[in-house]
């Protein structure tokens, strides 16, 4: 289990395989959620949807409209144009 050492001044390291399993880099901000137990969770904060931006596009892969979106959920209803 990864450990890290509180300093005088109230700060800590994140273990690597911690930032590693949490997708944490530089600058990333995370929440401290107490529990009823008394447990602390920490956690990513989530990020702003604008970050998403582009991450599923494919090199190559032209974007799709709304058009072809709104169509897809049309067929998926079985309402076919």
């Amino acid at each position: 289990m990864p450990t890290a050492t509180l300093t005088s001044k109230g700060q800590t390291v994140i273990p690597k395989a911690i930032r590693d399993h949490l997708g944490l880099k530089p600058g990333d901000t995370l929440d401290f959620v107490v529990q009823e137990q008394g447990d602390v969770l920490i956690r990513p904060v989530s990020r702003d949807v604008r970050d998403l931006k582009g991450l599923l596009r494919r090199p190559g892969q032209s974007p799709v409209t709304v058009e072809e979106m709104n169509r897809a959920i049309r067929q998926r209803k079985g309402k076919v144009e």
